[in-house]
């Protein structure tokens, strides 16, 4: 018979209790997000998000000495997720989605996620403004950065059909116009009524102009299709990828 030691059963112990506290955290983490998503920055207060995540002011700050360094952990967290989620894209399985199918799901996706999460988008930006000049500020630029750089790459398995003289340069500037667009229209401005006759009439409208005005600054040619076309085209792409790579399914 193997005698426990001390150690092994002090690890034993331990293990459950790390479990617990990394349960709590996520769950004051994504408190934190969603309080800043109803009540902006200047709502955003501990007490409020402990009520929400069930703990207590006390428990955050023995974590979090202050509210700004709370949510800089939450709005990192956030980012970081963004990056991950991005890189289950690989480059195998984008080159075997249509180029006009890919460009439609990623601006499809930014529309999507915007007019979804308006307020919390509105609120980090501003709480990244206030925080100019931070370690915070600059590991968040970094984070951000990284991820457009991995779209971008993504984009690139199609260069062979960009007809523009500097894909990369296109896709990129591309990318900004269409995020830049949407940003405007859907986080910055809640009341766009005025301006009714000068904007495409909803988000799918809005997507597929984005889309066509993408392609064409890139120059893809044959870039016509339905939606009903696009989805086909999508599904036959998946399903010849899966077939091809088993292992990944």
């Amino acid at each position: 018979m193997v005698k426990k030691t001390a150690s092994s059963r002090k690890k034993k112990t331990l293990e459950p209790q790390q479990e617990r506290s990394r349960e709590s955290l996520q769950k004051l983490l994504r408190a934190a997000t969603e309080v800043l998503g109803q009540h902006g920055m200047e709502g955003a207060t501990i007490p409020r998000i402990a009520q929400h995540a069930g703990l207590t002011p006390g428990s955050v700050y023995r974590r979090f000495h202050d509210k700004e360094a709370l949510l800089e952990t939450a709005i990192l967290g956030v980012l970081e997720r963004q990056h991950t989620n991005l890189q289950a894209l690989t480059p195998e399985m984008v080159r075997e989605i249509p180029l006009r199918v890919f460009a439609d799901q990623i601006i499809n996706g930014f529309v999507v996620g915007y007019r979804a999460r308006a307020p919390l988008i509105r609120a980090m930006r501003q709480f990244a403004i206030s925080r100019a000049g931070t370690p915070f500020r600059k590991k968040a630029d970094r984070m951000e950065r990284h991820t457009y750089e991995r779209l971008i790459d993504l984009f690139m398995t199609h260069s062979d059909r960009i007809e523009h003289p500097q894909p990369r340069l296109a896709v990129s500037l591309g990318l900004m116009t269409a995020v830049s667009t949407v940003y405007e229209l859907v986080v910055t401005h809640e009341d766009l009524s005025g301006w009714k006759e000068l904007l495409p009439p909803d988000d799918q409208a809005l997507k597929r102009e984005l889309v066509r005005g993408f392609l064409n600054y890139l120059g893809v040619k044959d870039q016509t299709g339905s939606a009903d076309k696009i989805e086909a085209e999508q599904l036959a792409a998946m399903k010849r990828w899966r077939e091809r790579n088993p292992q990944n399914v």
